[in-house]
């Protein structure tokens, strides 16, 4: 498919991405080729691609990254004026400006042979095969002369236009001249290139040249459409909002900013002005093509043969035809199973939108009969969703009722509970449409209800269960139904609390009470389970009561699917109730139970307590194994937006701890698309945002502050609040807010409950620990690794220029409670301390976390030796990273071993990409004076000359810069200039820090 070129310059004009997106690889390879150029190498870059997938973009990304002294760029258009058109029309543009630029005289006396191109040069000569070849030669000749200083990018757009002198110079130059530094960059559009278009074969020939490559550019993905979004958007955008315009411009980058410009890019509609350029091509096609485009527009993106044939009404010689003249058009082509496919969905969608309401109807009504008397016309599977669909669109509520309903439970026999929501929902929509609809479906409304809510959950649109559940309830007569009103209740209980409306306590306690009503079952089994579930975040021990209950129940009915379904609630009630070592073996021994079973929903919930009682343990690689096999069994059993998302959390935090950084984001984005609603987002949210701050991401910010925002709803779980607190804390430090910070750091250290969920409590106290020496005045600049990618203190701040931080670690006792009390941040540290008292150190990262929180709040070599040690133990090489830096400064007396353990951090921190800590160690040594393997060397042993020493003492005992040059008898401009280098050199903010971390480092012994 392809456009006008003028309509599409036009239609670009007003929208446009300033930002290239996802086309590092394709960058790559031209600069690969231009580094061919470079070595003598002559090189050609053939980039296809078609209309608005960015090759004029991707050039000119290229080119503006080129220094003006690598490498000359001349550029060249070629004009739509067919195959005859203007001969050698984009050599005519490229080289006009080398006339302007250079002068006639750059053509080195062949100005009559160069006037074929140039007119302003005078009268041409008579046209010869002669003349022609000394042309072709005096070309060739002149980008030789032009690239023997440097080489010359020579850039040919649009060859699909390109006549056929064009072609042939462009051959010699290539097959013949093989100019060594000359690069070539010809674009064209792949769905210009017809069956008889002429540039086909001269692809090919080049093909055959060495130095010739040949490059298609693909459209831009889910991410690469996310991130053009937030380009365009200037935010970044909801996942529906991605997953829409992903769907709908299939990755065209010129689609994407159309939709963008609309400034609601979910829009239903297509832009007028979009849908007038999709619909030009097809006005171009003769009337009995357009009809059978239409035909097959109805019928969705892809249609076979024999279903268009069913439907469009004509013999096969006529309809055979018309598909020539639509496949030749470049509007459909042929998809993988032998059928047609639309190139473009939009195409489909503005021709089917195009229809007369009548044509329409008809149209899909005979699709919907079609497919209903031979369902081997559409792909395995899809014939009940596509009677459904067609009815629907034809307007036969009747028929699309039951044909919806049929397709809901097909699509739950697939687990696809996304679709099955949507047909459901068609289903409640057409019911007061069809008085006979209960006859019809053999089910009444109320089942409906309930259907469609349990579906609603499955799929993930939490808020529209929760509408679906409050009607079922106001429909059901509990007394009469007492499961049904206790499994309504339970499930209302669960979206409350998630929702953050209600914790869900009188739902659940009234649905226990219906079940002491209800007959003995796996049900009544399965419901006690779900009610000592949402128990256990309000009345832990009440929940494990019921518990016991499910477990006792389910062990006399003997069913093993319920016995597995309660002792994998049972081991998640007593999780906090009771150590990991001593649930697990009741976890594994369920899951074995579900594996053999066949149960994967069972399976999956097992493996998300599992993955999360061995992460406690400190075993992550065990950890990192049952998450992982749980997240395939999750999207199998319909489940990946709820438990899958859990899985994904648990696995990228398990790779986290293990280094294996790329892995475990890659695992994050995944569980990013999925966009789970309400507070099932915060685990991959909390992990992602301190993942970016780690590398210093750019994306930190906006993650951190959605996950912060959720501070604000009532009815967290402890665990959840911890980790929130922790969030808010490091979002104040890495924009350098220091009052945002301590105020953070105070509101945690005052939560209720640590001592219930140590691992969770131990984090935001040093995180807590870590604000408070931000804010500690003149020794607060050992705030740099304050948090993960914290930025500096707030005087710093002002100039900083992103999230990284100073350097600096602990200080000493000394300096610890009396710099904080000087800025009113005194009461943190004794607040701290009693906290921190009272919450246990039971596994290794729990004590990890409390050496750490000890050598913060105290300082010394000794401690921060201890954290070190306790973070070997535990094995998360980020942690053991931050604690060898601080350690490294805390040994600043003894070089080589400060050295030492500041180069074990800088291997960790380049290995896991940490940028902010790598800067921070280029800091720390420069002001100690080290070289630490893996960085680049300090300059110099020392890094004050003795001038500044002197300096540096007068600073530290407060005197002036009048002062300081009275005293060394300098002038006070020649004093302020070696204060502000002193401060430049120790990367500090001003004097008062300057002086602190000279003391600390012992720069001013003698």
């Amino acid at each position: 498919m392809s456009y006008p070129h003028g309509m599409l310059d036009l239609m670009t004009a007003h929208v446009h991405s300033e930002v290239l997106v996802g086309r590092e690889p394709d960058l790559a390879v031209l600069r690969d080729a231009l580094k061919r150029t470079r070595s003598a190498e002559p090189s050609t870059v053939l980039v296809g691609g078609e209309a608005g997938v960015g090759k004029t973009r991707l050039i000119e990304e290229f080119v503006r990254n080129l220094p003006a002294d690598q490498a000359r760029v001349l550029t060249g258009q070629c004009l739509e004026l067919g195959e005859e058109g203007l001969p050698f029309a984009p050599f005519a543009g490229a080289l006009r400006d080398v006339l302007r630029a250079e002068g006639p005289e750059v053509f080195a006396g062949r100005e009559r042979e160069f006037a074929r191109l140039l007119p302003e040069l005078g009268p041409p000569p008579d046209v010869t095969d002669a003349r022609r070849g000394l042309l072709l030669e005096s070309v060739g000749e002149l980008f030789a002369r032009l690239s023997a200083d440097q080489p010359v990018v020579l850039v040919l757009e649009d060859l699909h236009w390109a006549d056929r002198s064009t072609r042939d110079l462009i051959g010699f130059l290539v097959r013949s001249a093989r100019l060594p530094h000359l690069l070539l960059i010809a674009t064209y559009r792949t769905d210009e290139l017809h069956r008889g278009h002429p540039l086909r074969p001269f692809l090919a020939e080049l093909d055959r040249v060495r130095g010739v490559q040949r490059h298609e550019l693909d459209r831009l993905d889910r991410d690469g459409t996310a991130q053009m979004l937030a380009h365009l958007l200037g935010a970044e955008p909801e996942p529906p909002t991605v997953d829409a315009v992903n769907e709908r411009a299939q990755g065209n980058p010129f689609f994407i900013e159309q939709f963008a410009s609309t400034g609601d890019p979910r829009c239903g509609d297509i832009p007028t002005s979009l849908r007038d350029l999709l619909l030009s091509r097809v006005d171009l096609l003769p009337e009995p093509a357009q009809r059978v485009l239409r035909v097959a527009a109805v019928g969705g993106n892809q249609f076979g043969h024999e279903l268009l044939s069913r439907v469009a009404g004509v013999d096969e010689a006529s309809l055979e035809s018309a598909l020539r003249t639509i496949v030749a058009a470049q509007l459909i082509g042929f998809d993988p199973d032998g059928g047609y496919e639309f190139r473009h969905a939009l195409v489909r969608e503005a021709v089917h939108d195009d229809l007369l309401p009548g044509e329409h109807a008809r149209l899909h009504a005979r699709y919907a009969q079609a497919v209903e008397s031979e369902p081997h016309l559409v792909a395995m599977g899809r014939a009940p969703a596509e009677i459904a669909h067609h009815w629907h669109a034809a307007h036969d509520h009747p028929r699309a009722l039951v044909a919806a309903k049929r397709a809901a439970d097909e699509a739950a026999r697939r687990y696809a509970y996304g679709e099955q929501a949507r047909l459901l929902d068609r289903v409640i929509e057409l019911w007061e449409d069809v008085p006979q609809a209960s006859e019809l479906l053999g089910i009444d409304h109320l089942d409906l209800l309930e259907e469609t809510a349990l579906v609603a959950i499955d799929s993930g649109d939490h808020m529209r269960a929760l509408s679906l559940t409050r009607a079922a309830l106001c429909d059901l007569d509990a007394e009469a139904e007492p499961l049904r009103a206790a499994r309504l209740l339970v499930r209302r209980a669960k979206l409350l609390r998630n929702a953050g409306k209600s914790d869900g306590r009188s739902e659940t306690l009234e649905a226990h009470r219906l079940l002491s009503l209800a007959a003995p079952g796996a049900d009544r089994v399965r419901l006690l389970a779900d009610v000592a579930y949402v128990l256990a975040g309000i009345d832990a021990a009440r929940a494990g009561v019921v518990a016991q209950e499910a477990m006792a129940e389910a062990t006399r009915i003997g069913d093993m699917s319920t016995l597995v379904n309660a002792e994998i609630t049972f081991a998640r009630v007593c999780a906090g109730q009771m150590p990991p070592t001593e649930g697990l073996p009741t976890m594994r021994a369920a899951a074995d139970r579900a594996r053999e079973a066949g149960d994967l929903s069972a399976l999956t919930r097992a493996l998300v307590n599992i993955s999360d009682a061995e992460f406690e343990l400190g075993h992550y690689a065990e950890s990192a194994e049952a998450a992982g096999e749980g997240v395939p069994h999750a999207d199998r059993v319909g489940v990946g937006r709820t438990t899958g998302v859990f899985l994904l959390a648990n696995h990228a935090e398990a790779l986290m701890a293990l280094g294996r950084w790329d892995e475990a984001d890659a695992r994050l984005a995944e569980a990013a698309r999925l966009d789970p609603p309400g507070k099932l987002a915060l685990p991959w949210l909390r992990l992602r945002a301190m993942l970016r701050l780690a590398r210093g991401h750019e994306g930190a910010s906006p993650l951190l502050a959605r996950a912060v925002a959720l501070l604000g709803r009532p009815f967290l779980h402890a665990e959840e609040r911890f980790s929130l607190h922790e969030l808010r804390i490091l979002q104040a430090m890495a924009v350098g807010d220091t009052i945002a910070a301590v105020t953070a750091a105070r509101a945690a250290v005052a939560e209720p409950g640590l001592a219930e969920r140590p691992r969770y409590a131990w984090a935001m106290l040093t995180a807590a620990a870590r604000a408070a020496i931000l804010a500690g005045g003149p020794g607060g600049v050992a705030a740099g690794r304050a948090g993960i990618g914290a930025g500096r203190s707030s005087e710093a701040a002002a100039g900083a220029d992103g999230p990284r931080g100073t350097a600096g670690g602990s200080r000493g006792v000394a300096d610890g409670p009396r710099g904080l009390a000087d800025v009113g941040v005194g009461d943190l540290w004794p607040a701290l301390r009693e906290a921190a008292a009272g919450v246990p150190q039971l596994y290794p990262a729990q004590r990890a976390q409390a050496a750490t929180l000890e050598a913060l709040l105290t300082g010394g070599e000794v401690c921060w030796a201890a954290a070190v040690e306790a973070w070997r133990r535990d094995g998360q090489r980020y942690e053991l990273a931050r604690a060898l830096l601080s350690l490294a400064e805390a040994r600043a007396a003894d070089r080589a071993a400060a050295a030492a353990a500041l180069g074990e951090a800088v291997a960790i921190a380049g290995a896991l990409d940490a940028r902010p800590l790598l800067e921070e160690a280029e800091v720390l040594a420069r002001r100690l004076g080290v070289r630490a393997t893996g960085m680049t060397p300090a300059d110099g042993p020392e890094i004050l000359t003795a001038r500044e020493r002197e300096v540096l003492r007068l600073v530290a005992q407060g005197q002036s810069n009048s002062r300081i040059a009275q005293s060394l008898y300098i002038s006070p401009k020649t004093a302020s200039v070696h204060v502000s280098r002193i401060i430049a050199k120790l990367e500090v903010a001003n004097r008062v820090e300057a002086a602190a971390v000279a003391h600390r480092l012992g720069l001013l012994a003698d």
